[in-house]
């Protein structure tokens, strides 16, 4: 790396000194980098008394994918939009499903805000979905396109893990849509023992970002040996439910990959985790696997069919202005 071009690097927004050591404040990991070492996540190196973003503006995966591939089921479904994603993650999971680019390193491309913006309205797409790895540890990336985004009137999704801290989400909400927000487990042992992380933040993240008026769906992947139980399905929706009982949860087929080698999470119990969730919440999917009717939205009032789904096959069947167009039950979709 030359000195010319770490002039031209992007330094990281959230960061102090203390002491003579440079400490990254992103995330609740606080990182403690010393000289020409990078954080947790990888993509944060000092370099004398700056703390450098390697990952800016560098693309490791783009696709214009469906948005229902997110999973975003109530947000313009049926649309399609640009996704990116870039190295570098700041949770380890053991069972990680895109390891190749949240703990490796691909070939990645330069992409300039101004030419990511251009493409986002392009194609039929309605904006960026800022996905595939953990794009909060691509903040400052994020951050600038967010902004030029929010100006031309196209959206912005982000697909994470919700581990950031309070200022640094609050600074980047304003300019966000719509997320897909990962929870794991409403165990801190679940984070601690197999992504070397912890709960709490998460949970602050859920709660901020739908206060912020933030169209917010819930991820949570079953993973056998640790979140396959009823009582962890129980307790993950009535926490969701504290929150929003109308909060979209898209329970997930895990499979072996990565560090994590046990056999993927039986059908019989995902079929039992729809039943026990759809007792606390409103709007319950599962994927990775198909179960009957498990990806369809049928109003809560009426039972009218909403949006009909097959693969990443939708249509909008009973939706009018937000509303169900049967029985007029106001819906939350955006």
């Amino acid at each position: 790396m030359t000195g010319r071009a770490i002039e031209n690097m992007r330094q990281v927004e959230y960061f102090h000194a203390e002491d003579g050591r440079l400490i990254c404040d992103t995330c609740p990991h606080h990182c403690d980098i010393r000289e020409g070492q990078v954080g947790i996540c990888r993509q944060r190196r000092r370099v004398g008394e700056r703390l450098i973003a390697l990952n800016y503006a560098e693309v490791a995966s783009i696709a214009l994918d469906p948005i229902e591939k997110k999973p975003l089921y109530h947000f313009r479904p049926g649309s399609a939009i640009l996704s990116v994603g870039a190295n570098g993650c700041n949770l380890q999971c053991l069972f990680c499903q895109n390891c190749e680019i949240s703990q490796g390193d691909v070939p990645t491309r330069n992409l300039p805000v101004d030419e990511l913006v251009e493409m986002a309205g392009q194609r039929g797409s309605i904006g960026v979905a800022f996905t595939y790895s953990e794009p909060l540890m691509w903040y400052e990336y994020v951050l600038d396109c967010a902004r030029r985004l929010r100006e031309r009137g196209l959206a912005v999704v982000l697909v994470t893990n919700g581990f950031i801290e309070e200022e640094p989400l609050l600074r980047l909400l304003p300019f966000v849509d719509a997320m897909n927000i990962d929870l794991k487990s409403l165990r801190d042992e679940f984070y601690v023992r197999l992504c070397k992380a912890h709960l709490e933040p998460v949970q602050r993240t859920i709660r901020l970002s739908h206060a912020a008026g933030v169209h917010i769906e819930i991820a949570h992947l079953v993973v056998t040996g640790w979140s396959d139980r009823e009582d962890s399905i129980l307790d993950l929706a009535r926490w969701i439910a504290s929150v929003n009982p109308e909060i979209p949860l898209h329970i997930s087929r895990y499979f072996p990959h990565y560090k994590y080698f046990e056999p993927p999470t039986s059908e019989t119990f995902l079929r039992r985790a729809l039943e026990i969730a759809c007792g606390e919440l409103k709007f319950v999917y599962v994927g990775n696997i198909s179960i009957g009717n498990g990806a369809d939205t049928r109003c809560p009032n009426c039972d009218a069919l909403i949006v009909e789904r097959n693969g990443y096959r939708t249509r909008v069947l009973g939706l009018k202005k937000n509303s169900c167009s049967h029985c007029g039950r106001a819906l939350p979709f955006r």
